[in-house]
């Protein structure tokens, strides 16, 4: 038994159980791929994947209990290579991010211009996707650390610590009625026609419920992922923007008025994450108090201990959490973790 082979049937069961798509990803021919996983289904003497004619339909029961075991062992084959990389050199490397648009537009460039001057020997890489596509990379070993607002369960295998609680805007041209209204509300934002978040994505869920406590339906005409797009549409004048405070830029948006709007939402929680029992070099532990102050290494250490999620949340229970404003990159104050 190979590691490459383990690598080969974890990709194809990754891909949906396409053997092309799996092969392109890992940079061999589908030939190989099919050849190894033969091999090792026949030194194990059972069928990891259920097969129709010769394409592949399904994962077996042993598969099913094979591929997951196949994953943690590939895991800690990649912690055994951080551990010896860390005593060989210790500023030289990848650092892989998961993370949505939001984050690596407006929060990230700071924070990874900083660890690229600090950590030139450090080769980074950002993937961008939804909530779950973010667990997924994180979960797999695709990516090192995970950072997001949304779905949180559906990080249950990582480790999520808070770093930053936001709220939201909302952009409206300089002409629009609501630049009059001192205190806007819900009420006066329904009115409206709303270009905002896809749901899933930057805390849109918090504006849903905020709504639905006052009984009253928005009208949401137009959803994105990315802030940017909804700023163009806003423009368009297709509706009143509502997105995170820290995507509005006061030098660049000149032709837009934010109106805050933290009094008429929750808070939301923006975490960074990894896989349980991962092995986590010195310049990792150096990003992550780069992005969130208040997590230095003893406290990841800390985090690292714990069991379970409930373990790493009691753990910040008392911990205040800073606060990203309005067109901020960096906070500038704190407060408890809501209920």
């Amino acid at each position: 038994m190979k590691l490459q082979q383990l690598r080969y049937i974890t990709e194809v069961a990754s891909c949906g159980l396409n053997v092309s798509a799996a092969a392109d990803r890992m940079h061999t021919s589908q030939s190989g791929v099919s050849k190894q996983i033969l091999a090792l289904e026949d030194e194990l003497g059972v069928q990891i994947f259920v097969r129709n004619g010769k394409h592949i339909s399904g994962l077996t029961a042993a598969g099913e209990v094979i591929v997951a075991q196949a994953r943690e062992l590939l895991h800690q084959a990649g912690n055994i290579k951080r551990t010896a990389a860390e005593f060989s050199d210790a500023t030289s490397g990848s650092l892989s991010l998961a993370t949505t648009h939001t984050q690596s537009r407006y929060v990230l460039p700071p924070v990874i211009s900083q660890f690229i001057e600090k950590y030139p020997g450090v080769s980074l890489q950002l993937h961008q996707g939804t909530p779950i596509q973010i667990a997924e990379l994180a979960a797999k070993g695709t990516a090192d650390f995970a950072i997001a607002t949304e779905a949180m369960e559906k990080f249950s295998d990582l480790m999520m610590m808070p770093c930053y609680r936001w709220n939201r805007v909302v952009l409206v041209p300089k002409d629009h009625a609501l630049v009059g209204v001192s205190k806007i509300s819900l009420a006066d934002l329904a009115r409206f026609p709303l270009v905002t978040y896809v749901l899933g994505f930057t805390g849109r869920s918090r504006l849903d419920d905020a709504f639905a406590s006052q009984g009253l339906q928005p009208r949401v005409v137009f959803t994105a992922a990315d802030a940017d797009v909804i700023k163009t549409y806003v423009r368009l004048g297709m509706g009143i923007g509502i997105v995170a405070g820290m995507a509005y830029d006061s030098d660049k948006d000149t032709d837009l008025v934010a109106l805050d709007a933290s009094h008429l939402f929750d808070y939301s929680v923006t975490r960074i994450g990894f896989r349980r029992g991962t092995v986590l070099r010195a310049y990792m532990y150096e990003f992550i108090a780069m992005f969130a102050d208040h997590l230095q290494r003893p406290v990841v250490e800390q985090v690292l201990q714990c069991q379970s999620q409930a373990d790493v949340d009691l753990l910040f229970a008392n911990t205040p959490i800073p606060v990203l404003g309005i067109g901020q990159s960096a906070p500038v104050s704190s407060g408890l973790l809501p209920d």
